[in-house]
């Protein structure tokens, strides 16, 4: 299985165990991870959460593009006003999970890592950590994972990552500079760091940390919610077609500046 759950005092570990792909997912994989955190919503012996990805190399890197292209196709709706987006629904906030949920990132968080950045109370991350947003480089428009990185970023640093693409990453320091990142720690330690936060949070009584999280929640949730009803308008006016998109990203792989040549890092 590619998303492992592993319960342990009070704590749940989320792992995206995908680490050959660069913890890519797969449809399958968006569906379990949904699942995974419904199912966690009844489970009182669990207070707290952490999602990690294995192997070191990345946290996750979006949606496996060859693998949705392979098996399964995802329809998109006849209207300019909708979209079907099979990764919307991957976080713990979607799912209406509302204990507290940290993020341990080591290695590359890109593209749809947003998805699930953007729904946990906060990060911790490695300095050799990298954060970038690859959406206009291949012709998409970066609606939603923008839109979940400006509650979290000043506005400058998230228009700069979302239209630079693949050109410039952020460094894990950068990132804990402007406010992305809580906690940094050594390379190898970001999972430890964010369990020992995760103990913690466990170990208070669970209905005020629960009703903490949702009234930091609720301060943010009304521009939040109005910012992403108008994403799938513009999403659908804005992207190539999918074909374009499939053959940029085959362009940028073999000339290989998809594989980092040509990035700059900050």
């Amino acid at each position: 299985m590619s998303i492992r759950l592993e319960c342990r005092d009070g704590v749940a570990t989320v792992t995206l165990d995908r680490p050959e792909k660069h913890n890519a997912l797969d449809l399958a994989d968006a569906r379990v991870l949904s699942r995974t955190w419904r199912e966690l919503r009844t489970d009182r012996s669990v207070r707290a959460a952490v999602v990690t990805g294995a192997g070191g190399r990345a946290f996750c890197t979006g949606i496996d593009r060859s693998a949705v292209a392979d098996t399964e196709a995802v329809p998109q709706p006849a209207s300019p006003f909708a979209i079907e987006d099979p990764l919307l629904p991957i976080g713990p906030k979607s799912n209406d999970l509302w204990i507290p949920v940290l993020a341990a990132v080591e290695g590359m968080a890109c593209g749809g890592a947003f998805y699930l950045l953007g729904e946990a109370e906060f990060l911790v991350a490695t300095e050799d950590s990298a954060f970038f947003d690859p959406h206009t480089t291949y012709g998409m428009v970066s609606a939603y994972e923008a839109m979940g990185m400006a509650q979290r970023m000043p506005f400058g640093e998230v228009a700069r990552m979302a239209l630079m693409g693949t050109a410039e990453r952020i460094s894990g320091r950068r990132a804990y500079e402007t406010g992305l990142v809580s906690e940094l720690a050594p390379t190898g330690g970001a999972l430890d760091a964010a369990l020992d936060c995760a103990r913690t949070l466990a170990s208070y009584p669970p209905e005020a940390v629960q009703g903490t999280v949702r009234a930091v929640w609720a301060a943010r949730e009304a521009a939040r919610s109005q910012a992403m009803a108008q994403a799938p308008a513009l999403i659908a006016l804005g992207n190539l077609s999918p074909e374009r998109q499939a053959e940029l990203f085959a362009g940028r792989r073999q000339s290989g500046r998809g594989g980092g040549a040509s990035f700059r890092t900050r």
